[in-house]
């Protein structure tokens, strides 16, 4: 029986997943709207469909599949010692040219690094079922089993927000393609079990990109941890690569459903060839376009904001900013000035110390990482330049933050009189993607965490 055997009439008549946006679904599955699951079975379909021309590089014979995850692994891990051989005797880095590059890859991959593991949401109503238990671990890692530090969604959520990436309103549609799949597969996991895990075994192999990224991003001094994190929690030894064959295992029916069961699970592993992955968003970086539109965009807000007392090339910086497109030709006036050393320390240009630093006439005005895309096209290749030291994240006591959130406290009243089995149905909706980062979710996360060994 093929997965769209499975939809109800309601399902079917719904083509609400046919005709939204790869956007429109993403923030819908993350709402409570009464026509969620629907949308997330149509829009599941509408993709499942297109892997068929997709080659499946999974063996034919799932008991193969163990052999086939380490093997992977040892490739990933020869490929990967051949790169830092190449590092160590002087070559580049491979992915990131600079500082903003990286920032604009942590930010277009951002709508799905902000979901993780939310394709398994819909495992956790299987607790009392032991053949469930190798993915309700994976998951529950994913949120870190309630320690804040470790929930992989509250440490991307603290890397935006610490770089001014956080804003993702003007990404392209297909950044928000896999969050979607992943939202969409966390609500359809009972309907399409066969293709929940065949999505996991895929996404919790250890790729490549993974430890290039975490070692290049902390060359530039951007904090890696979410990305190291994945690198040992995913091993194909004892990690999540590991669990997620056992887990195919552990629910591969017997008799004649089982090959067209791991059919499915072969459609929901091509799931992950879907969208713009990550080789594809750091190739597709132009540090130029980048300036450009960013300085395009913070026109409209400036353009009535300057005195008319400087003038460059005889129009104030106002009439600059006013016409649409006039972006290039204003830097290129600007460099004209003097006021743009390109190929030099931005330090030694007059426009970088009008917006860097609290003296400046413009402080303020341009972002964290705005101001690294500008640095960055200043620079231009400049080789001298050091990275700048990152501020200080101020610490806080994360688990005292959470006790005293109102909305813990409010979850943990009504878990006071209830019986285990009831405190249960109350926390599943706290471990939801939309939820469980929150002081509220994480510590719902621990207290599911220990009823599991009550119930069982």
């Amino acid at each position: 029986m093929t997965s769209i055997e499975c939809l109800s009439e309601t399902q079917v008549a719904s083509r609400d997943g046919l005709t939204r946006s790869n956007r429109e679904v993403y923030e819908l599955l993350l709402k409570e709207e009464p026509e969620a699951d629907a949308v997330a079975s149509m829009f599941l379909q509408r993709h499942l469909a297109s892997t068929n021309t997709i080659a499946n590089e999974l063996p034919e014979d799932p008991e193969q599949l163990f052999a086939w995850s380490q093997s992977r692994c040892a490739a990933v891990a020869e490929q990967y010692a051949y790169y830092l051989g190449s590092r160590r005797t002087g070559a580049g880095r491979q992915y990131f040219h600079n500082r903003s590059h990286a920032l604009y890859f942590l930010q277009h991959v951002g709508p799905t690094k902000l979901v993780d593991g939310a394709w398994l949401a819909g495992v956790l109503q299987h607790v009392p079922d032991i053949r469930f238990d190798h993915l309700l671990e994976i998951y529950l890692e994913e949120l870190g089993d309630g320690v804040p530090s470790q929930n992989h969604v509250r440490i991307y959520r603290q890397l935006l927000t610490e770089h001014a990436c956080d804003d993702l309103s003007g990404l392209s549609d297909e950044c928000f393609l896999q969050g979607a799949i992943q939202l969409a597969l966390g609500r359809c996991a009972d309907l399409m079990l066969p293709e929940v895990i065949g999505y996991n075994l895929g996404y919790e192999q250890l790729p490549l990109h993974l430890l290039i990224s975490a070692y290049e991003l902390h060359e530039l001094g951007i904090d890696p941890h979410y990305f190291r994190l994945h690198v040992t929690i995913d091993n194909a030894s004892t990690g999540h690569a590991h669990r997620a064959v056992q887990a195919l295992h552990d629910l591969l029916p017997p008799g004649e459903q089982r090959a067209a069961f791991y059919r499915r699970v072969t459609q929901g592993y091509r799931l992950n060839d879907l969208g713009a992955g990550s080789a594809t968003v750091i190739q597709a970086f132009d540090l130029q376009r980048e300036v450009m539109t960013m300085l395009e965009r913070k026109a409209v807000f400036g353009r009535h904001m300057h005195s008319d007392y400087c003038r460059i090339e005889n129009r104030t910086v106002n009439q600059w900013l006013a016409t649409p497109g006039q972006m290039a030709a204003f830097l290129d006036a600007l460099i004209r000035k003097g006021w743009i050393k390109r190929g030099e320390d931005p330090v030694e240009s007059r426009f970088w110390q009008l917006i860097d630093g609290s003296p400046a006439v413009m402080f303020g005005v341009f972002s964290s990482y705005e101001k690294q895309l500008m640095h960055d096209w200043i620079a231009d290749g400049w080789q001298n330049a050091k990275q700048r030291a990152r501020e200080p994240v101020k610490a806080v006591d994360e688990l005292a933050e959470a006790v005293s959130d109102s909305e813990t406290q409010a979850l943990q009243r009504t878990l006071q009189t209830q019986s285990p089995v009831e405190q249960m149905k109350t926390l599943i909706p706290w471990l939801a993607p939309q939820r469980h980062w929150r002081p509220a979710g994480l510590f719902a996360t621990r207290r599911f965490i220990e009823l599991r060994k009550v119930i069982r």
